[in-house]
């Protein structure tokens, strides 16, 4: 509510509290050069949007909303640049978010998984956000989630498998 009414002190407890967060989460669906500019994106829609946010507890489930939308819009800008420049508007683009580093098998077989099963997979166990604030997020009914992330868990298994892993 401080940040709202436009105190700089609790604006930067918000900054300092969700940065990283929020960079993660990014990170975690984009390569960090596309992160770095992605989470700038984000704050400053934050910032614009905090006088409209009308239900300061629910910040975080808004924070992430934008992050989505921030991220969607710039895969959606990618893939539309690609297919320009491929002149092939049927072709299908391969995942942009494959540069995942430094984290092993489950990170690149995460980044391997389709988007909206890696973004549900991240929302609810790499962010620990529950089914309904992911749903709120996604804009999808709280089945929906729950069906893709049973999807997504079993395209993960399918994946370690192939990879060698076995549970």
């Amino acid at each position: 509510m401080r940040a709202q009414l436009g105190e700089r002190a609790a604006l930067a407890e918000l900054l300092a509290r969700w940065r990283i967060p929020v960079w993660i989460y990014v990170r975690r669906m984009l390569d960090a050069d596309r992160a770095d500019d992605v989470t700038q994106e984000i704050w400053l829609a934050v910032v614009r949007g905090l006088p409209r946010l009308r239900d300061p507890d629910r910040f975080a489930p808004w924070l992430f909303t934008i992050a989505r939308r921030s991220i969607i819009d710039r895969l959606r800008g990618e893939y539309a640049q690609a297919e320009k420049a491929s002149g092939f508007g049927d072709m299908v683009v391969e995942d942009p978010a494959e540069a995942m580093v430094d984290r092993a098998a489950l990170v690149s077989v995460l980044s391997a998984l389709p988007v909206l099963e890696r973004e549900i997979l991240v929302l609810f166990y790499l962010e620990d956000l529950p089914v309904e604030e992911c749903a709120y997020i996604c804009q999808i009914p709280a089945g929906t989630v729950k069906s893709r992330l049973n999807r997504a868990r079993r395209l993960l298994r399918e994946h370690l498998e192939e990879k060698g892993y076995r549970p």
